[in-house]
């Protein structure tokens, strides 16, 4: 199956489209599409057929259709919600899209029709609180948290603001039925120090979750009770060298297929960080870091977990990199010219 490679260009109003060759990682740009008001997060549907947008610019959520022999987009539906999404994911089912909402502090499902397409008004709209930053239903799909970091703005783009954020994962029940959410018990998992969860990612075969802490520049690892859908920490370790302290932030995390190695970015140290995970235990043994493009916002590891894509949100490039099959090692392979502000990388197989 051919394995594509789609970067959401927010300065440039467009999504690039590049083929990945899988032995050897090279990409060849392929196509683009024209998608206005800036496109910002990216999700795919579980069946591969539909690829869903987050607008930054204008506040807009859209679907597009995949052709499965060329990765070329058609846009076929859109939606107008109260502010710009943060983070956007379908749950398991495919049958709903999942929406966080950073500045308003909200957290929304919508509709998705047979066809892929979005449907409006939201089944959900909840008020959480500001700095809302991702949204994932567990594998289950019983459960989705939504995490909030610690302060509002510490982007190493941005000048840094002191005004705390709320510090806490949102735990939720979901009824894939409806696409309905209802608060779980509790409802707020606060955080020790300043950690700021940020992103999270599911181990795929244990109970157990990872979750970038933006402020903390770290990853703690929660167990899951699959029952109850509620997290409990077990272990935080540090993304960044002993004795660094400049300024930086955790934006992204993914764990391979295999579940062996997880990684996240650091913008500042500008590089990505990675971990071995224990097959037992789940716990996080460091790496080491490896020198990215400034500023590391996105990434993505491709399907068969033997490649990692960073993008640099200063430098307008993507930096390709191989994963050593025994030790998790990355070994810096090309960078790609890819456009202003890439702010999602999404890489898929397709086709049959």
């Amino acid at each position: 199956m051919p394995t594509y490679v789609y970067v959401a260009l927010q300065d440039d109003d467009k999504i690039s489209i590049s083929t990945m060759d899988g032995d050897t990682g090279k990409l060849t740009a392929k196509s683009e599409a024209a998608v206005p008001g800036g496109p910002f997060v990216l999700a795919i549907s579980p069946d591969k057929s539909t690829l869903y947008a987050g607008h930054r610019s204008v506040p807009e959520l859209s679907s597009w259709r995949i052709d499965q022999g060329s990765g070329a987009l058609t846009k076929n539906g859109t939606v107008t919600p109260e502010d710009a999404p943060a983070f956007i994911s379908t749950d398991r089912s495919g049958r709903h899209l999942l929406s966080s909402f950073y500045q308003i502090g909200h957290a929304a499902v919508h509709p998705i029709g047979a066809d892929g397409t979005l449907g409006d008004p939201p089944t959900e709209w909840l008020a959480t609180d500001d700095g809302a930053h991702s949204m994932l239903t567990d594998p289950t799909n019983k459960f989705a948290f939504v995490p909030h970091i610690a302060r509002l703005s510490d982007n190493v783009l941005e000048p840094p603001k002191n005004q705390p954020g709320p510090n806490v994962i949102y735990q939720f029940k979901f009824d894939e039925s409806t696409g309905r959410l209802s608060p779980n018990s509790p409802l707020k998992l606060e955080q020790e120090g300043n950690l700021g969860p940020r992103h999270y990612c599911f181990h795929p075969t244990q109970d157990i979750v990872y979750f970038s802490n933006e402020q903390g520049c770290s990853v703690t690892g929660y167990r899951l009770d699959s029952s109850s859908g509620t997290l409990s920490p077990f272990q935080t370790v540090t993304t960044i060298p002993d004795g660094y302290s400049e300024r930086n932030t955790c934006s992204q995390i993914q764990i391979s297929p295999s579940g062996e190695f997880l990684y996240v970015p650091n913008r500042g140290h500008n590089s990505i960080a990675g971990f071995s995970v224990d097959s037992s235990s789940g716990r996080l043994t460091a790496i080491g870091q490896v020198p990215t493009e400034p500023v590391p916002s996105a990434f993505s590891l491709d399907p068969q977990g033997k490649f990692v894509f960073a993008a640099g949100n200063v430098s307008g490039k993507l930096a390709s990199y191989r994963i050593n099959a025994d030790k998790g090692a990355l070994t810096p392979l090309e960078t790609y010219p890819v456009g202003n502000r890439p702010m999602w990388v999404l890489t898929t197989s397709l086709g049959n």
